[in-house]
């Protein structure tokens, strides 16, 4: 089962694939696209989340502090995260959710498996 959102310019959807978070988007013209985050990377963000989000992280925090991810895999994560309820966003800040943010990523993660 896919997860999905829907905004005026595009349908996203998240699913499981191989141990992979992937994200799909269906643009309103019909073009679609997918980016992925390998498991690694997302742990990395989530911890990040979880160590600096109590003055808020913002996208670009990410490029830029955590080097080894790619930014595409990185905005992947975060937009899950979002949309799992673990991250909160006020003023393009992103903020945990719980005091225990790294555990529940990694809940959602893992119940992505349960859900295909």
């Amino acid at each position: 089962m896919k997860s999905r959102v829907h905004s005026k310019q595009r349908d996203v959807s998240f699913h499981g694939e191989r141990g992979v978070l992937v994200r799909d988007v269906e643009l309103d013209d019909g073009r679609t696209y997918r980016h992925r985050c390998g498991l690694e990377a997302y742990q990395e963000v989530a911890w990040y989340l979880e160590t600096h989000g109590h003055d808020g992280v913002t996208t670009g925090d990410l490029w830029r502090n955590l080097p080894g991810v790619a930014s595409t895999q990185a905005t992947v994560a975060l937009d899950f995260l979002k949309e799992r309820g673990c991250v909160v966003s006020e003023d393009r800040r992103n903020y945990p959710a719980s005091n225990c943010m790294y555990e529940d990523a990694m809940t959602e993660f893992h119940a992505l498996k349960e859900e295909a």
